[in-house]
């Protein structure tokens, strides 16, 4: 975002990579850091406009956006009596009234209710596929990541130690089915029969399953009818705090 001294390396954008070509390419990013730069005593609308002049660009998204952001309700209520919620949202809209290709948010649920929190997440998902956005998100709230990115990059004392898609994550946590009975004898019997050799017998009542992730009703309704007992059946998988913390050596505060 051209916001520090670049002290090494080197940032392409856009396919650009000199000091002008950067400049150019950030005329297609929005950004939302930190504390939104937004105007207390005005309501959304007027933000809205404010930016829409700065931007050089005209007004005619502004009621759009406010749907969009789920704002159009706020009428002539002052942003200074937003909550934290719905200055986040507007923030976004003031960030996308130049239409950027690219859109970076940092923390953008911190400090949201869990009712805010899916919200974003909502919003966010609908950047991508109504608008075309490319997000880059930057958060430490990785379990709420892992349910909308596509991508990861893994960040660890200021470099990037890993780069991997949502396959290749899912892989690397190693998805699995879990499943609870009385009978793990009787189950894994079943198991052998329907030809599912990579499983793991954790305890007296539990199994996890490696393979055939789609097929859990198949294998449901197989035990069932093998008058097999299941208590509980569906996936699971590590989670991405756990395996942040693998990456980096059980670090908390990397």
């Amino acid at each position: 975002m051209g916001l520090i001294m670049i002290d090494g390396g080197a940032i392409e954008l856009f396919g650009e990579t000199g000091m002008k070509g950067l400049q150019h390419a950030r005329r297609k990013i929005g950004q939302s850091i930190e504390t939104p730069a937004l105007y207390p005593e005005l309501n959304a609308r007027q933000n809205l406009r404010v930016q829409a002049a700065n931007g050089g660009v005209g007004e005619w998204e502004i009621d759009e956006l406010l749907r969009l952001m789920n704002l159009s309700h706020t009428g002539k209520k002052k942003v200074k009596n937003f909550s934290l919620g719905m200055r986040q949202r507007l923030a976004i809209a003031s960030t996308l009234i130049t239409n950027p290709e690219l859109l970076i948010l940092d923390e953008p649920t911190n400090g949201l209710d869990p009712s805010g929190i899916v919200e974003m997440r909502e919003i966010i998902q609908r950047l991508v596929t109504e608008r075309g956005i490319t997000v880059l998100l930057s958060s430490h709230l990785l379990d709420e990541l892992s349910q909308i990115a596509t991508h990861y990059g893994i960040l660890h004392d200021g470099k990037i130690i890993n780069e991997l898609s949502r396959e290749e994550l899912a892989r690397e946590t190693r998805q699995f089915i879990e499943l609870e009975t009385t009978e793990a004898e009787q189950a894994v019997v079943i198991l052998d029969r329907l030809g599912i050799q990579d499983y793991e017998v954790i305890t007296g009542t539990e199994i996890n399953i490696y393979e055939r992730l789609d097929d859990v009703a198949l294998i449901n309704r197989n035990l069932v009818l093998s008058d097999v007992n299941v208590l509980r059946i569906g996936t699971s998988r590590q989670k991405l705090e756990d395996y942040f913390l693998q990456l980096t050596g059980g670090n908390p505060h990397a």
